[in-house]
């Protein structure tokens, strides 16, 4: 199953300047728990973007025009590449960024979205605009001392 993940606000805003928008915790601890012992494929500026490397406990896959040797993760010069080199029953999940979402919503079967709501100011990244899912599930969390914006943890399958 190919499962796209993401956080993404009101207007599909998803970063600037390679960062996320948002720190909500909750957010994080979900990614965790959904991902670990899986393969997550990303882009080479996601993969910069993570603050120790390669994420622990998952197989690590980047998408690189220039290969070069990343420590702890396969490297592919495309997702279709990356695909073939999976095995069928193998759960993946797609963690970013912007142009990797855009060629993996053709073959996703799964999007788990955190959807802040909330319009950043500024923002350089989007999530591409996902037509023909059905919500299988809508989780709603409030602001609070950790969440500085209300949320919803959000499921779709293809329709």
């Amino acid at each position: 199953m190919i499962t796209i993940i993401a956080a993404i606000a009101a207007n599909r805003a998803i970063g600037l300047n390679n960062k996320l928008l948002y720190w909500l915790p909750n957010d994080l601890k979900r990614f965790k728990a959904l991902t670990t012992g899986h393969t997550i494929i990303m882009g080479r500026r996601t993969y910069e973007s993570l603050p120790k490397g390669a994420l622990p406990n998952r197989r690590n896959v980047v998408l690189t025009r220039t290969l070069t040797d990343l420590p702890g993760c396969d490297i592919y010069t495309s997702l279709d590449e990356a695909l073939a080199h999976c095995s069928k029953d193998e759960d993946i999940y797609i963690i970013g960024g912007a142009s990797v979402y855009v060629q993996a919503l053709e073959c996703a079967d799964r999007l788990c979205l955190t959807e802040v709501h909330d319009t950043p100011a500024d923002a350089d990244a989007f999530f591409p605009e996902f037509k023909g899912w059905k919500e299988t599930m809508r989780e709603e969390h409030n602001t609070d001392e950790k969440h500085h914006q209300s949320y919803a943890f959000v499921d779709y399958v293809r329709k």
